[in-house]
């Protein structure tokens, strides 16, 4: 069909364009008695993802820098002068697997952003460094990247975000459970 919609109607888009307060009626109506609460929450929630983590990929590609780079980078540069952490505190921070920090230090450290030494806090742990090279990457990167996200949630104003803020960590909490830095309780 010429309007972007199957013969349904049910538009063809990868994200439904429908109102999730229509989607909650529909079913509603169709399986009486469901708990439809989660779909108005859920599905935006949803669709916000998939529109930034797309929105995301398309600017790391235009920046020229892949997310596991960037996570690599992001969690060093944080980290403070000297902006140097063990591998074992990269796995803790990043959540990525010990394998898979392995590869992103191999492939930053090939790229010239980050270079291996020994660690001054134990002979077996091994430190990264950020380079020159890998600090005015992050640096611009993270830079821009944050600019133009910042342009994506311009719709809401200062109050709106600090509610939206306290919400999201409130659901994040409920569904992953506390921040691992922090203790629990």
């Amino acid at each position: 069909m010429s309007n972007g919609s199957d013969a349904e109607g049910y538009p063809l888009a990868s994200t439904s364009t429908w109102p999730a307060a229509d989607i909650a009626t529909a079913w509603q109506r169709e399986l009486p008695g469901v708990n439809t609460d989660s779909i108005e929450v859920i599905t935006p929630i949803w669709r916000m993802a998939k529109v930034l983590a797309d929105d995301r990929r398309r600017t790391l590609n235009r920046l020229g820098i892949d997310p596991s780079t960037l996570d690599l980078l992001s969690v060093i540069r944080r980290a403070g002068p000297p902006y140097e952490l063990t591998t074992r505190e990269i796995t803790r921070r990043t959540l990525v697997t010990p394998g898979a920090v392995s590869q992103r230090i191999a492939r930053a450290e090939q790229a010239g952003l980050v270079a291996r030494a020994p660690s001054t806090a134990s002979r077996r742990a091994v430190a990264v460094r950020l380079t020159d090279a890998g600090h005015r990457l992050i640096e611009a990167t993270v830079r821009e990247l944050l600019e133009h996200e910042s342009q994506l949630i311009s719709a809401l104003g200062a109050a709106e975000r600090a509610s939206l803020t306290g919400f999201l960590a409130k659901l994040e909490q409920s569904l992953v459970g506390p921040p691992r830095d922090e203790p629990a309780g």
